[in-house]
């Protein structure tokens, strides 16, 4: 760290590890410090450019100076000592996890939204309440990063947070309750009154472009967290005492990337838990189920009620609560069904929560792994259907995953289950072959084939679906015609074609 005395990075350890972006990409060898994970060294492999060695403070680096240049230069930093400041309170942000820039920014592609990311759950005080001005604190940063690397000619950010789940379930509160959705709206609250309070700072140097617009309605006069509604009353009046605002609109929720995946962030926006286990990479390289962070925080028990699934309306319930204190829309709002015209009513949904203890199968299929995990219902039947092949080519393993989120969206609302055995016995998806790890079944056809017939023995006792025959080659490899030789075309009366420099290749 020679080349940054005097700085965080100064004397700070590193690990090295190899990781890619996806299970598809070649490795890339890693370094970054011991409080960043493996998960941490996969994201930085989507986030740095090229397909070389990473060195996160060397990355680093490599942006933030050119942004400090930028910002003496544009007046957004007033001298050497703010600049000082500013350097080493976004190094703070990254290595706390607690804040960094979008993919932009990182790969040096000015085309790319100016996307700055808050993680919430990195700002859990020791005592379990939230650290709101730190939290504020770090919004005006990333307000200050977006506007310098704009240029400051950007009218609109796009200043985010994520993982509104964990938080939540590490303050010990059920996504779908009422002090949730104030806890919802008190954080956005503050984001806003942070945000637009670090463009009038930044008004009062370069120029009003907007006048301060009051927000209807306030804040939660009160929230279950202490002092979190005080702080957004306060954020937002110290940005209403403002002369005038830099920017149109400030705060804006994003899809999650490889930005939420380097701070640890296991949800995107407001939206809920995604399970209380994820799938991960064991030490000899086969898919395993690990508890998520935010399951580690809380404990198992806990676990299980905070961070089940939750059913449509308690996210629409949440994007209701924040989307007064938002300059733009949520993503992937969720629409309320219309009503059934047929007189027969609708099926109704699986009861929840659900268990995350269902089936868990690893098997190889052609020398690939694969790895099969469900989500029962409290009767024991089967609502949620996860599959994992690593070796798939992106386009088919995305078309897998879609293949099965349809899946369980049918199962959870009623669908029987040898509906879709029916479907995808001896169906051809991909990879196919030889079956290890499955005594009961010795061949595939594909992943799907073996999935649903696996899930047939174990959910509705069956035993009468056999291999399918050994096939010497892929059925498109037989029906496929040659591509070449090609035929030269008849001589036709007229004049004759140019042929250029084209050749008959035998």
């Amino acid at each position: 760290m020679a080349l940054h005395t005097g700085t965080l990075w100064d004397g700070l350890a590193l690990w090295r590890t190899r990781a890619a972006p996806e299970p598809d990409a070649a490795l890339r060898a890693i370094a970054l410090p011991h409080a960043l994970d493996q998960d941490a060294a996969e994201a930085l492999a989507a986030l740095a450019p090229g397909q070389g060695a990473v060195v996160l403070p060397r990355l680093v680096e490599s942006w933030l100076q050119p942004l400090l240049a930028r910002g003496r230069s544009l007046g957004l930093l007033a001298d050497a000592r703010e600049a000082d400041w500013f350097a080493e309170s976004t190094r703070h942000a990254l290595l706390a996890r607690a804040g960094a820039p979008g993919i932009g920014l990182w790969r040096g592609d000015a085309r790319a939204p100016a996307r700055f990311v808050l993680n919430l759950a990195a700002f859990l005080d020791e005592g379990g309440g939230f650290d709101a001005p730190r939290y504020a604190a770090t919004v005006a940063l990333g307000v200050r990063i977006l506007d310098i690397w704009t240029g400051a000619r950007a009218p609109r950010l796009a200043l985010g947070f994520a993982d509104l789940a964990g938080l939540l379930a590490a303050l010990g509160l059920a996504y779908d309750s009422p002090e949730a959705r104030g806890v919802g709206a008190a954080i956005a609250a503050l984001t806003r009154g942070a945000a637009e309070a670090e463009s009038g700072r930044i008004a009062a140097r370069l120029g009003a472009r907007e006048p301060v617009c009051l927000i209807a309605p306030a804040p939660p006069a009160e929230t279950i967290v202490p002092g979190l509604a005080a702080a957004a009353r306060a954020a937002l009046a110290e940005a209403a005492g403002a002369p005038g605002l830099r920017h149109i609109g400030l705060v804006a929720l994003a899809p999650a990337d490889a930005v939420e995946l380097f701070l640890g962030a296991e949800s995107g926006g407001v939206a809920p838990a995604p399970a209380a286990s994820r799938l991960a990479l064991d030490a000899e390289g086969w898919v395993t189920e690990v508890p998520t962070r935010a399951a580690q925080r809380v404990g198992r028990e806990a676990a299980a009620r905070l961070l089940a699934p939750v059913p449509d309306s308690a996210w629409l319930g949440m994007v209701q609560a924040v989307a007064p204190y938002l300059h733009a829309a949520p993503p992937l709002p969720v629409a309320e069904a219309a009503p059934a015209r047929a007189p027969a009513p609708p099926p109704t949904p699986v009861a929840l929560p659900l268990r995350a203890n269902g089936l868990a199968l690893r098997v190889a299929i052609g020398g690939a792994r694969v790895a099969l995990r469900t989500t029962e219902d409290a009767e024991g039947r089967p609502v949620e259907v996860l599959l994992t092949a690593a070796r798939e080519a992106p386009a088919l393993r995305a078309l897998l995953e879609s293949t099965l989120a349809a899946v369980s969206a049918g199962l959870a609302r009623g669908v029987p289950l040898d509906a879709y055995v029916e479907i995808f016995l001896h169906s051809r998806f991909g990879t196919g072959g030889t079956v290890e790890g499955d005594p009961a079944i010795r061949r595939a056809t594909s992943v799907l084939d073996w999935a649903f017939r696996a899930l047939a023995r174990e959910y509705l006792n069956r035993r009468d679906l056999p291999d399918p025959a050994a096939d010497p080659l892929p059925e498109t490899a037989l029906t496929t015609p040659p591509l070449l030789p090609l035929d030269l075309p008849l001589d036709q009366p007229g004049p004759r074609p140019r042929r250029g420099k084209l050749r008959l290749v035998g």
